[in-house]
C-alpha cells in the first residue's frame, strides 16, 4: 500500500514516517491487491494533543479512522487498531454488499477566509440502499451520510440518533 503522510503544524520526521508505514503495512493482509491502494495520513499537533487521521479509499468502499492522544505513537497504534476492528467487524457485510458497487469519491477543498464555512466537500452520489449507506457511514466513522437512495431515487441524509438508532432525511 502506498502511503501519503502529511503533517499539519508538525514536521513529519523519518522515525514517525517509518513507524506509520510499518503499522499501516500490517493492514495489507486484509486486501487482495494492497499495492493498488493508497492510504492518506494527516497528523495535526497542538500544545497538548496529537491527532492522526487515516483514510483508505478503495474502489468499493472507504475506510477512515482518527484518534487524538497526548502521545503521537499511541495515537498511531490506536487508529490502526480501530481500522483493523472496522475491517474485521464488517468483513462479511463488505463481501456481500460490494461485489460490483463503486464507492463515492470525495474531493475536499479548504476555504481560507473568515467565513464560518471552513471546509467544503463534494460527494459523487452513488445510488445505494439504506443498508449500504449505514455500512458506509460506519466505515467512515461519521454521524451522518449523504447518498442517493436506490429505492426512492431521492437524495437522502442518513444520520445516527442519540439513542443509537438511525434516521433518514429525504428530499422531495
Amino acid at each position: 500500500m502506498r502511503i501519503d503522510i502529511r503533517g499539519d503544524k508538525l514536521k513529519v520526521t523519518d522515525s514517525i514516517k517509518n513507524y506509520i508505514e510499518e503499522k499501516i503495512g500490517k493492514l495489507n493482509r486484509y486486501f487482495e491487491k494492497p499495492e493498488e491502494l493508497k492510504a492518506y495520513v494527516v497528523i495535526r499537533a497542538n500544545s497538548k494533543e496529537q491527532k492522526i487521521e487515516v483514510t483508505i479509499p478503495t474502489p468499493k468502499f472507504t475506510l477512515r479512522a482518527e484518534n487524538i492522544h497526548s502521545d503521537l505513537y499511541a495515537a498511531i497504534d490506536l487508529v490502526i487498531d480501530r481500522l483493523e476492528r472496522q475491517i474485521r467487524k464488517n468483513k462479511t457485510k463488505m463481501k456481500k454488499k460490494f461485489k460490483d458497487i463503486l464507492g463515492a469519491e470525495l474531493e475536499s477543498e479548504e476555504i481560507e477566509n473568515d467565513a464560518k464555512i471552513v471546509k467544503r466537500k463534494y460527494v459523487e452520489l452513488i445510488p445505494m440502499d439504506e443498508e449500504e449507506a449505514i455500512l458506509q457511514m460506519e466505515l467512515l466513522s461519521h454521524d451522518f451520510f449523504f447518498f442517493k437512495n436506490f429505492d426512492t431515487d431521492k437524495i437522502s441524509v442518513l444520520y445516527k440518533r442519540k439513542d443509537g438508532s438511525y434516521g433518514i432525511i429525504a428530499g422531495e
